[in-house]
């Protein structure tokens, strides 16, 4: 079974809402009609890969913490 447009769109903004004490990202779902399913794939993927990212740079700035903690 493919995946809606609506349902692309849901994952875009439960992953763009994943961390607390953020203003909840609302996408306005009549944008749809100016977006096809590989761009919001395409989206989906662009924000995995910089939470990804984020993850990797906040590993290494806990590893220089502890190198530095007495």
């Amino acid at each position: 079974m493919e995946t809606t447009k609506e349902q692309l769109l849901n994952d875009i903004e439960n992953l763009l809402n994943r961390y607390d004490g953020l203003n909840p990202t609302q996408i306005n779902p009549e944008l749809l009609q100016f977006l096809d399913r590989q761009t919001l794939i395409n989206i989906i993927d662009s924000i995995l890969r910089q939470q990804e990212k984020t993850n990797e740079s906040n590993i290494d700035w806990l590893e220089q913490f502890k190198q530095h903690k007495i």
